[in-house]
This record gives C-alpha cells, structure tokens and sequence, in this order.
C-alpha cells in the first residue's frame, strides 16, 4: 500500500465513508477506491468509487441524505 499524501487521505475518506453509512444500516458493497487513478500516479488524489447498489439501498440512502 502506498504511503503518499493524497493516497493516505483517499484510504481515510473511504474508511470514514463507509463507517458513516454503515451507522445509518448502509452497505454499498462495491465501495473502494477506483483503482485506475489509484494507480495513475499522484497528479490528482484517488476517486472513491462509489459503484453499484440495489433499489432498496438507493431509497435508504436518499433518506438519510434528505434528514438533513
């Protein structure tokens, strides 16, 4: 695993994501970091994919999104 900056800061905002979804009973299985510019090298910070998810997983999040 790489120990840059902007590497080190993508891995934190994808933990941080996933454990906040995770307090409101969200899963988004294909949550990671997008792994082409996690390679590309360090002209930008990775992209966290956010990736796929089922009906039911889209209306629990606009819920919670709406709540605030």
């Amino acid at each position: 695993m790489s120990t840059h900056a902007a590497d080190r800061e993508a891995i934190d905002a994808l933990a941080r994501l996933r454990a906040a979804l995770a307090a409101h009973g969200i899963t988004l299985p294909s949550l990671d970091l997008h792994l082409a510019s996690y390679a590309g090298g360090y002209g930008n910070p990775p992209l966290i994919t956010l990736g796929n998810c089922n009906t039911a997983t889209a209306q629990r999040l606009a819920a919670v999104l709406a709540e605030r």
